[in-house]
C-alpha cells in the first residue's frame, strides 16, 4: 500500500491564518535577511535611513517657500515638512518594496509551501525599523527649534498604525497584480514619484482645503477628489499628533482617507488571497 501526501496552499482559510503564525520563524528570517541585504554593500550603511528623508525635507521645504505656502502660526516650516516627509517616506518606500516582494523572493516561492502573505508584510516591518530610526532627525530639529510636542503625541502610533495598513493594502493588491501583469512595476515608481507632490508634503491640507474653498461648487468637488489620496489622512494625522494645536484636522477628508486605506486593506488581502495559489505557476 502507498501513500501519497498533497501539500496544498491555504486549502482552508482557518489553516491559512494558523500557518501564518507557524511559520513566524520565517518571517523574521526575512526580515532580518532584507536588513542586512539592504546595508550590506553600502557605503554609508544604515546612515541611509536618515540621509534620504533629509534630503526630501531639504527639497519639500525649498519647494513650499518657492510657491510660499501658508504655515499654520508658530509652526516652523522645516518642522512642518519634516513631520510630514517621515511618514510619506514609510509608505512609499514599504509600498514599493511590498509591490515588488513576491518577483523578488520568486526562487522561495517555486521551492516550498509557506503562507505568501509573509513575504510582502515582513518587508514592511523593514521599513519600520528606518521610520524609527529616522525618527531621530525629528527629535533633533525639535530639540533646535525648541518645539515642545503636547499630550497628542502619545496618539502617533495610531497614526502609524493607519500608515501600515495603508502601505499594506495597497502593496499586497499591486504586489499580486505584479506577478501577474509585469507592467505593475512601471506604476509603482509612476505613483510614489506622483504621490510626493500630490500628498500633503511641501504644503498643508489646511492650505489646500482653503484654497479650494475659493471655488466654489468646483472645490467641494476637488475636496472630494484631494480626500481620496489615502496618504491624506495619515499625513495629516502625524502633523496633528506632533505639532500640536498649532495644527488642525479637516474631518470630513481624514474620514474618507481613513475609509480609502480600510478598503484597499480589504481588497489587497482579498485579491491576494484569491491568487495566491498560483504565483508558484505564474511566477
Amino acid at each position: 500500500m502507498s501513500y501519497r501526501i498533497v501539500i496544498e496552499p491555504g486549502a482552508k482559510s482557518k489553516n491559512y491564518w494558523k500557518d501564518l503564525w507557524a511559520y513566524r520563524g520565517l518571517f523574521y528570517f526575512l526580515a532580518w535577511r532584507d536588513v542586512l541585504v539592504r546595508y550590506k554593500q553600502a557605503a554609508i550603511g544604515i546612515g541611509w535611513s536618515v540621509i534620504r528623508p533629509l534630503l526630501t525635507i531639504a527639497a519639500m521645504w525649498f519647494i513650499g517657500a518657492l510657491f510660499n505656502s501658508k504655515v499654520p502660526d508658530g509652526v516652523p516650516r522645516v518642522l512642518l515638512v519634516s513631520a510630514a516627509t517621515l511618514p510619506w517616506t514609510f509608505f512609499s518606500t514599504a509600498f514599493s518594496e511590498a509591490s515588488n516582494s513576491l518577483i523578488a523572493n520568486s526562487n522561495l516561492l517555486s521551492k516550498v509551501y509557506f503562507p505568501r502573505l509573509i513575504v510582502p508584510v515582513s518587508t514592511i516591518m523593514v521599513c519600520l525599523i528606518d521610520f524609527f530610526i529616522s525618527f531621530i532627525l525629528l527629535a533633533l530639529l525639535m530639540v533646535v527649534y525648541r518645539y515642545v510636542p503636547d499630550w497628542r503625541i502619545l496618539l502617533m502610533p495610531l497614526f502609524l498604525l493607519l500608515a501600515v495598513v495603508t502601505a499594506l493594502g495597497t502593496g499586497l493588491l499591486i504586489a499580486a497584480l505584479n506577478v501577474k501583469y509585469r507592467d505593475f512595476r512601471y506604476i509603482v515608481s509612476f505613483i510614489v514619484q506622483f504621490g510626493l507632490y500630490a500628498s500633503p508634503v511641501a504644503f498643508s491640507s489646511e492650505d489646500v482645503y482653503h484654497k479650494l474653498a475659493q471655488l466654489g461648487q468646483a472645490g467641494m468637488v476637488l475636496k472630494v477628489i484631494y480626500s481620496l489620496n489615502p496618504v491624506v489622512g495619515v499625513i495629516d494625522g502625524f502633523r496633528w499628533s506632533i505639532l500640536g494645536s498649532n495644527v488642525s484636522i479637516y474631518m470630513p477628508g481624514f474620514l474618507c482617507s481613513i475609509a480609502i486605506s480600510f478598503f484597499f486593506l480589504f481588497l489587497g488581502v482579498w485579491y491576494f488571497r484569491r491568487t495566491e495559489r498560483a504565483f508558484a505557476d505564474v511566477i
